[in-house]
């Protein structure tokens, strides 16, 4: 009885360096909390070793801070150093670490809004009380972290992400990320407030704040949204546009063949009667070519493609090909819906590989590049691959990857170097370059985790 009456003694008491010891494994649940609400709410996908780090970076971070910089002013070092590790850690673009480290710290203000005031008048204490004596300390961080883990759980469930920052027009972007300034602004005031004035704050006067800060960011949040949407929309009526000119040529194409099936037949016939085997494989071989540019026309679908971006990037680099001449065979057998990467870098690294198969190919008698896009399950593996006919046949396949390398005039040879570095930052994309006498061929494999 004595021993349970002297620990009670000790956690009910002020003691300062009791309530640091027993905070090191809940300053171990902060960062991790931390860290998955950033991972939630920006979509990011870092390996194992990224997160251990991050994590651990974080909580040193925080005790670190808490030792030289009063509080609440440590909290704001601790919001920095988290975005920052987020963009070299954990590899989230900027703009994505930004809103995610902002909301992150918003989600928590609010909790913490909420909570503290109604804490302190249940328990009769002072916010320095609070911050000494392990007990109360304790139980309010244990108060605060289950909210935050219920709010970790609902974005889970609902499957809230920021995917689609990096296909924003810079203006939007700027207007985000002003925006987002705004509210880290909004965050720094009200935790300095709460603070210094929760003592004197009626639980009424903490609550209507409470109020106002959930309704700005629930604005916030419909704003973007809504860009989010604008976006979406513009980009589905871009696809519809382009999808009607490929509707056209595809017309215009079964029209001529119509008109011309009576005169192809004929033309068979013809060869078929006179037993002349090789103008009958001469012929058709010209009219399969004829029949596979509308094939490919046909493949070139919305629906098939499942990405609007992806879509408009295909039949742009399409008429850019066919402007040249450039004959192109394209199969598609993968649903990019399910790509196993991030779309933006995915959509960098196509344009690049196409761009340097198109002006490779146009160099060339003949022009051809082969387009394929396949499902190997074998290997649990995505695959791209781009062949094309080339005229440089002492090509050094290592050497093109080098920043600045570039055969073509007036080009900073940054292509290839670019997408290496998005290569080297994932560690389930790999890209195998290769050729033969005839072909020069980029096979981008992108690997996933087969379901058990």
């Amino acid at each position: 009885m004595e021993i349970l009456n002297n620990i009670w003694v000790a956690v009910s008491t002020e003691n300062k360096i009791l309530v640091d010891i027993l905070l090191v494994p809940f300053g171990i649940v902060e960062s991790l909390l931390m860290m998955m609400l950033i991972l939630f709410i920006s979509n990011a996908i870092p390996t194992k070793k990224q997160k251990i780090i991050y994590a651990i970076l974080i909580f040193f971070v925080m005790k670190f801070t808490n030792y030289i910089i009063a509080n609440p002013f440590n909290v704001f070092i601790n919001y920095f150093v988290m975005f920052i590790a987020a963009c070299l850690i954990l590899k989230i673009t900027f703009l994505n670490s930004l809103i995610s480290t902002i909301f992150s710290a918003i989600i928590i203000n609010l909790v913490t809004t909420l909570i503290l005031n109604p804490f302190i008048t249940l328990f009769g204490i002072s916010t320095n009380e609070l911050s000494v004596i392990p007990i109360y300390r304790i139980l309010y961080v244990t108060t605060v972290y289950i909210p935050i883990l219920i709010v970790i759980m609902i974005l889970k469930h609902r499957g809230y992400r920021i995917t689609f920052v990096e296909s924003l027009d810079k203006n939007t972007k700027r207007m985000i990320f002003i925006t987002m300034l705004l509210g880290l602004l909004t965050v720094v005031i009200q935790s300095i407030t709460l603070f210094y004035y929760v003592d004197t704050l009626p639980i009424l006067i903490t609550f209507l704040n409470f109020i106002s800060f959930f309704v700005y960011f629930t604005i916030n949040i419909y704003a973007l949204t809504r860009a989010f949407k604008l976006v979406s929309t513009a980009k589905k009526l871009q696809s519809a546009e382009e999808y009607n000119k490929t509707l056209h040529v595809l017309h215009d194409g079964v029209r001529c063949f119509k008109h011309d099936f009576d005169n192809t037949v004929t033309t068979i016939g013809g060869y078929i009667a006179t037993e002349d085997m090789k103008g009958l494989k001469d012929y058709y071989s010209q009219l399969v070519d004829d029949c596979q540019s509308v094939n490919n026309l046909y493949l070139l679908d919305p629906d098939s493609v499942k990405n609007d971006g992806i879509y408009n990037l295909l039949v742009q680099k399409y008429n850019e090909a066919d402007s040249e001449n450039i004959k192109i065979n394209i199969s598609f057998l993968l649903d990019l819906s399910t790509l196993n990467m991030k779309i933006y870098d995915f959509a960098k690294i196509l344009g690049i590989l196409l761009d340097n198969a198109i002006e490779s190919s146009a160099k060339c008698e003949k022009k051809i590049i082969n387009l394929i896009f396949r499902n190997d399950y074998t290997n649990s593996r995505q695959l791209i691959i781009i062949e094309n006919t080339y005229k440089n046949k002492n090509l050094d396949i290592e050497k093109i990857f080098e920043k600045g390398h570039s055969e073509k005039e007036n080009h900073t040879g940054l292509g290839l170097w670019e997408v290496r570095k998005i290569i080297k930052k994932n560690n389930n994309i790999n890209l195998h370059t290769s050729k033969t006498d005839e072909l020069f061929s980029q096979q981008l494999e992108i690997y996933y985790k087969q379901e058990k």
